[in-house]
């Protein structure tokens, strides 16, 4: 069963109730990140996502992980292009205490500057750690290469320069302008009742105030190019993007089953190729990012710097070979049943249940609706596939990142 509850400041509940359950997966999520921060911004997302741990007016840094080890419950937080979470995940019994701590340290941070002056560092340390992951690193450039600088061109990171500028008023006039009740959604998943997570709700979120929520435009403004980032490193990283569709947009099922196709699994075509066939890539695969705006279809493989063009141009044929002549009947009823399969699996996780409720609510003001989208699935046709792949796969619109030591791109 899922329930909603939209309040007059804007803020929105939903609770998935899984029958059997004892444990609970508790969100707030708040629809904000990298795409829209400025220049001087830049990072600001993610560190305030660090900094909201780190004490607020009732506990330090240490009690509030001492508080949640005691409860055995686990927390966290993630920041992307377009949403910041914080989560927890505790027994049943705990659900009051742990929504507690979790509403605590999202309202009441304080961002103390000796911790704010430490944070600093373990971030820098986190920036120069992604400098040396190489296929991350590939990734992030794909993005600069195809948005541009700006927006989803953006690294959620933002540069060790920011974050070593940021000020505890910079922090607070951003959550301000961000952290607004419209802009935010509480889910929980698991071992509650609807009824026990509006009280929970109204009592720690009942006074939060609609304050100056700042709506920022997002401008697609990308090159379309190809980047070079130049390292000593062993292997070549090879990241390839084509426009893709928006989320929530019509052919968003049928793409996503011709990506699974492409290089969604082990049997995907590019795996087969490129690995299996020709030894070309360890690592290779494929994947749909989808805003609110725009898509990227990202192609992804890890080779033999002396055997990059061949396995550029094993890629390429791949791409080719799928949009002229299209996916098999057997592929098409593979990559589909796949797309079901991860639906029911997840049906069986209440992290995965709060993620996908909380952010179908915030992306699209409304509940998932599992079996809508399962027929949706199920009503999918070759024929649909063929219509989908004219317009999938412009090489004039794609753009090339490339991670290696070399200074020559394709």
């Amino acid at each position: 069963m899922v329930f909603e509850k939209r309040y007059e400041n804007g803020l929105r509940l939903v609770v998935k109730r899984m029958e059997g359950f004892r444990s609970v997966t508790m969100g707030v999520l708040v629809g904000t990140g990298a795409s829209v921060e400025t220049d001087e911004e830049d990072g600001i997302s993610h560190f305030i996502e660090h900094m909201q741990f780190k004490g607020t007016k009732k506990q330090n840094a240490f009690e509030i992980s001492d508080a949640f080890d005691r409860l055995g419950a686990q927390v966290n937080a993630f920041t992307g292009k377009d949403l910041t979470c914080y989560y927890s995940k505790c027994t049943s019994e705990h659900t009051a205490a742990c929504f507690e701590l979790l509403s605590d340290l999202f309202l009441h941070s304080t961002f103390p500057e000796e911790e704010m002056e430490r944070e600093k560092g373990v971030v820098c340390e986190e920036i120069s750690m992604n400098e040396d992951t190489p296929e991350d690193l590939c990734l992030d450039l794909l993005s600069r290469a195809f948005y541009g600088k700006k927006n989803y061109g953006r690294n959620i990171l933002g540069t060790a320069k920011n974050v070593k500028g940021f000020t505890v008023q910079d922090l607070n006039r951003y959550k301000r302008a961000r952290y607004c009740p419209e802009n935010i959604v509480i889910s929980f998943a698991g071992g509650i009742d609807f009824k026990t997570a509006q009280t929970l709700v109204e009592t720690y979120f009942g006074d939060l105030e609609k304050g100056a929520f700042e709506t920022r435009t997002i401008e697609l403004i990308g090159k379309r190019k190809s980047l070079v980032k130049t390292k000593p490193i062993e292997q070549m990283h090879i990241a390839i993007g084509y426009p893709s569709v928006r989320r929530g947009d019509s052919s968003e099922n049928i793409v996503s089953a011709i990506n699974g196709v492409l290089g969604g699994t082990m049997s995907a075509r590019l795996f087969q190729e490129v690995r299996e066939k020709r030894g070309l890539a360890y690592s290779v695969y494929s994947y749909l990012s989808s805003y609110a705006e725009c898509g990227l279809q990202v192609i992804y493989a890890g080779v033999n710097p002396e055997q990059k063009n061949q396995a550029f141009e094993a890629i390429e044929n791949v791409v080719r070979e799928l949009k002229e002549k299209g996916v098999t009947a057997e592929e098409f009823n593979r990559s589909r049943e796949q797309m079901k399969a991860g639906m029911l699996f997840g049906q069986e996780s209440s992290n995965s249940q709060m993620l996908l409720y909380g952010k179908y609510m915030l992306y699209f003001n409304k509940v998932f609706d599992f079996e809508q989208k399962l027929e949706a699935i199920n009503a999918m046709t070759v024929e649909d596939s063929k219509i989908a792949l004219q317009e999938m796969f412009d090489e004039s619109q794609r753009a090339i990142a490339l991670v290696g030591n070399t200074k020559e791109a394709f």
